[in-house]
């Protein structure tokens, strides 16, 4: 029941803003408007089946970021850039739902959106020599304080981590070359 109460205030914020925006490019660059279509039933083809569930992969995961951040390009142009690269050995292991997409979310929101130039988001998942899973959403840019920032985002899901992947489970945010990185190390065991 925790985690479920958790994962509600996870849910995507961007879909209503995504359809004004395809009805907007229908009229305007039809061309955009069927990538963005194409996207957008990407995006939903993964996140509607874990919507109710406790978990997912990380494969799954991975493809929701990559069609949420091809919706965003689409909005954004060059403002915003992204990468994601995975070691196939990852792909297959069992990841809470939504919790790398918030994540992803918080890149965009204090990343690009902040940004007058865009900035670059680049999301790396890799088995370490020691075992341990490390996923990494790094966008350019700087650790800002925003006045209007709960933090929800960030406790929401280390409190998520923690109950599907146990205490061990970590998630640090940090800052590194103008880099702000957000890396979650998942024990051994995932």
């Amino acid at each position: 029941a925790r985690m479920a109460a958790l994962q509600a205030q996870v849910e995507p914020h961007f879909l209503f803003n995504t359809l004004a925006n395809l009805k907007y490019l229908i009229r305007t660059d039809t061309d955009s408007a069927q990538q963005m279509l194409d996207h957008l039933v990407g995006y939903l083809q993964n996140a509607l089946p874990d919507m109710r569930s406790v978990s997912s992969t990380l494969e799954r995961e991975l493809a929701l970021a990559r069609s949420y951040l091809s919706i965003m390009q689409i909005r954004m142009g060059r403002r915003l850039r992204f990468h994601i690269e995975a070691d196939d050995a990852v792909l297959a292991l069992p990841f809470p739902p939504a919790m790398l997409i918030s994540l992803v979310e918080n890149a965009v929101k204090y990343g690009v959106e902040t940004s007058p130039t865009g900035s670059e988001i680049r999301i790396r998942a890799q088995r370490l020599d020691d075992g341990n899973v490390h996923i990494e959403i790094a966008n350019l840019g700087a650790i800002v304080p925003f006045a209007n920032s709960t933090k929800v985002g960030l406790v929401n899901t280390r409190k998520r981590l923690a109950l599907a992947l146990g205490a061990n489970a970590q998630l640090d945010l940090s800052e590194d070359r103008g880099w702000v990185r957000a890396t979650l190390t998942l024990p051994e065991a995932a």
